[in-house]
């Protein structure tokens, strides 16, 4: 018998039966669509991280204050100091840029209007290291820190959480109940990693000091920092500036090398890496969840298809007893099976598909489908409709021709 008439023969088959045919369909349509629209999303996601990283350039170092709370050992505080930011510009200011910041919790207010986000103390050369474009007004200047000027700069997001529309130029904001004039606003500038640089208020770091934290701000009678930005000249020294800061913070801190490191120093590449590695496993997981939704639909397939063996008994005797033989049996219920979970998968794939462009024009997930996703969906639909329609079809297959058409 020929592939064509076995089709044909599915098709009767499955059309005899619209309403069961379609339900079982449905399962496998759900299941493809769950997999391609959050294999698409977990993508997307990947993707977006991986571009705003890599924006920032992969000569950008970051180094942090302390990973955990460590106390004070033999006179030395594991807060990251601003000497330590002056000890590494001594060292290294000529192969690298560098923009230490101090950041801490402020109420920050405009009317009747309040902002979820943290207040900022930085030098003139953070909006260069960071590549922060200004969309009006101007940037923070050394003239503003050496008065410790009450003015601010404002993230995108936060001047319109602010000021909805308004523009925020040269009218006052009030931080921790003082007023502070807008100079500038920066251009949007999306995530960096999972966090927002479009919600910031940022500050001369000599105003932060001294009008904002205050002791704060200090450890031991001396102030410290938050963090540093560091934009080195040379990509190729990423590798050896990291370690030139190293020691220096373990000189400063009195950490020998056998000493765990408190700081935290990471560059671009390090954290593109990580933050792929936790988004692709995240994909993955979501693909996995995703993918249960067509095992309960190959179920509903063997459920149907063995049920359609039971009521087309009499039927398959009476093949056999005029010459079918036990394959040509066998590969017309896979064939069965096969049809539904193709046009399940086909169905699936362009839902699956439709929910991430809908998802992508809400604008508040990327969702990328890409050919993989696509042919893995499917690839799994068909071979839902292989594994669990192989049962049913040997079962079918091994019907004896007289006890078949003794069936009642």
């Amino acid at each position: 018998m020929s592939a064509f008439m076995n089709f044909r023969i599915a098709l009767r088959a499955i059309s005899a039966n619209k309403l069961r045919s379609g339900l079982t369909v449905l399962g496998i349509i759900i299941g493809v669509a769950a997999v391609v629209a959050l294999m698409s999303v977990g993508q997307g996601a990947t993707s977006g991280i991986t571009s705003q990283v890599e924006g920032l350039g992969t000569n950008l170092i970051t180094v942090s204050g302390a990973r955990t709370f460590m106390p004070m050992r033999g006179g030395q505080s594991y807060s990251l100091m601003y000497k330590d930011y002056e000890a590494i510009l001594e060292v290294i200011g000529e192969k690298a840029r560098i923009a230490p910041y101090y950041q801490g919790n402020a109420n920050v207010i405009y009317g009747e209007r309040e902002a979820d986000t943290s207040v900022t103390g930085v030098l003139s050369i953070y909006q260069d290291v960071n590549e922060y474009e200004i969309a009006s007004g101007r940037f923070i200047s050394d003239l503003d820190n050496l008065e410790a000027a009450k003015v601010a700069v404002l993230g995108a997001t936060t001047a319109e959480d602010l000021f909805a529309g308004l523009n925020p130029l040269g009218r006052n904001i009030k931080v921790d109940g003082k007023d502070y004039s807008v100079i500038g606003i920066l251009s949007e500038k999306g995530s960096s990693g999972f966090t927002s640089q479009d919600e910031m208020v940022l500050v001369p770091l000599e105003t932060a000091y001294t009008r904002i934290f205050g002791g704060q701000a200090k450890s031991g009678g001396a102030y410290t920092i938050s963090g540093m930005a560091i934009s080195v000249i040379n990509a190729d020294d990423v590798d050896s500036i990291m370690s030139e800061i190293e020691y220096i913070l373990r000189r400063e801190h009195g950490l020998t090398l056998t000493d765990d490191m408190v700081f935290t120093i990471s560059s671009q590449t390090q954290m593109l890496e990580s933050l792929s590695d936790i988004s692709g496993t995240l994909t993955v997981m979501l693909g996995a969840i995703a993918g249960i939704s067509l095992l309960v639909g190959g179920i509903g397939i063997m459920n149907i298809t063995l049920v359609s063996v039971r009521e087309r008994t009499r039927e398959i005797g009476l093949r056999k007893a005029v010459g079918a033989t036990r394959g040509i049996i066998l590969v017309q219920f896979l064939i069965e099976t096969l049809t539904l979970s193709i046009f399940g998968g086909l169905l699936g794939v362009l839902i699956g598909g439709g929910i991430a462009g809908f998802v992508s024009s809400t604008g508040v997930l990327t969702a990328s489908v890409t050919f993989d996703t696509i042919f893995i969906s499917f690839l799994m639909a068909v071979l839902v409709g292989i594994i669990f329609g192989l049962y049913p079809a040997f079962q079918a297959a091994g019907l004896q021709p007289i006890e078949a058409l003794r069936y009642e």
